[in-house]
């Protein structure tokens, strides 16, 4: 199980201590007026730019191994909270959400259905509306059926790329919207792993039908 976990500062302003008869000089200086003043604007402008920021990105720390080999344990991503209010959902992208049953805990799964989709393994094969798929990206796939769900309205089917050491869709069932924070966008640490985050789309039409 890989959950992603939200890293960042706070900013935070100390007041340095000053005898009276200095705040009375403070006071009767227009220098130092000016300099307090600059100062409080650019503590908050600085607020509001981190504000604005995260309202719109935020990064993650993954822990885990449900997403192996594609994303490790102690990677850290910028997470796009726009991508979905901007764009629609596809079936391959990587996104985190709050946790349905511990909303406390965040989560990085891949989207495999859409609304309306079935989504069903048969010896560990993955079928999307009765056609095989061929996964465009590396996954650790699991050996067994998996009966076929409908993907509802408003719901995505979501599985981690490490099959067998996932908590997804296939435990705790279908993923409501409502839960999901954005897109994984980049990869941020270590170095080696640093660049845009791909999300390889899952193509259904060439896939071959599904036979009972």
């Amino acid at each position: 199980m890989a959950t992603a976990v939200p890293t960042g500062g706070v900013m935070s302003v100390g007041d340095g201590h000053v005898s009276h008869a200095e705040d009375r000089r403070g006071d009767d200086d227009p220098g130092m007026k000016s300099l307090l003043r600059e100062t409080l604007e650019t503590v908050v402008l600085a607020i509001l730019i981190f504000l604005v920021i995260r309202s719109l990105v935020q990064n993650y720390r993954i822990e885990g191994q449900s997403m192996e080999p594609n994303f490790q344990h102690g990677q850290y991503l910028l997470v796009n909270k726009l991508a979905y209010r901007l764009g629609e959902y596809r079936r391959g992208d990587v996104i985190v959400f709050h946790y349905p049953n511990n909303p406390s805990q965040d989560y990085i799964k891949r989207v495999i259905g859409l609304p309306g989709d079935s989504v069903e393994f048969r010896d560990g094969v993955l079928f999307v509306n009765g056609l095989t798929v061929d996964e465009p990206y590396d996954q650790v796939p699991i050996a067994r059926d998996i009966s076929a769900q409908t993907v509802a309205p408003g719901f995505l089917y979501v599985l981690g790329d490490n099959r067998p050491a996932s908590s997804d869709t296939r435990t705790w069932g279908q993923l409501s919207q409502e839960f999901v924070i954005g897109k994984a966008w980049l990869a941020i640490w270590p170095v080696e792993k640093a660049g845009v985050v791909e999300h390889p789309a899952i193509e259904i039409e060439s896939g071959l039908e599904l036979t009972p």
